[in-house]
């Protein structure tokens, strides 16, 4: 994911997640935000996907497999 704040360069993530906390913030809000923050810039996912090198017809296989499912789903729940 390169939206201008994370960069990649020679197998080191550089991350800038900035959390403002408010003068009545307490330590815990100021923390939830920042894993809010995280969990939506989709970070982790991310570093479990650089971690490990996947081939790229393994790449396409599992997209191919979550296609499958959405559309099982969709039939399913009638979605």
């Amino acid at each position: 994911m390169d939206n201008g704040r994370n960069t990649f360069e020679g197998g080191v993530i550089y991350l800038s997640i900035v959390v403002k906390a408010g003068p009545n913030d307490s330590t815990d809000s100021v923390i939830r935000k920042f894993q809010k923050k995280v969990v939506l810039e989709g970070l982790v996912q991310e570093i479990r996907d650089r971690s490990v090198y996947k081939k790229p017809s393994q790449k396409r296989q599992e997209y191919l497999a979550e296609k499958r499912r959405k559309i099982m789903r969709a039939r399913r729940y009638g979605g």
